[in-house]
């Protein structure tokens, strides 16, 4: 069986939700990540780089917060 056929028989979760819960996962990974870059940046004085950072890091937690509603809401029965 492929991860490509997978329906949540295996796992016991519906595709749509495992898929939701990644990318929530994902996202906060991301976030945490970026912190340690936003910090090396600063460290080398490259503003920009930081900031570019900052903004994707605002992204990712943007994302997780949308995610973590849509998977609220279907796991809620909505």
């Amino acid at each position: 069986m492929t991860s490509s056929t997978e329906t949540g028989g295996v796992t016991g979760t519906p595709d749509k939700d495992y898929n939701l819960i990644w990318y929530v996962e994902a996202c906060l990974n991301n976030a945490l990540r970026l912190e340690t870059y936003i910090q090396d940046a600063e460290r080398s004085k490259e503003t920009q780089v930081a900031d570019l950072f900052r903004k994707a890091q605002a992204d990712s937690r943007k994302g997780a917060e949308i995610g973590k509603g849509l998977l609220r809401a279907r796991l809620n029965g909505g």
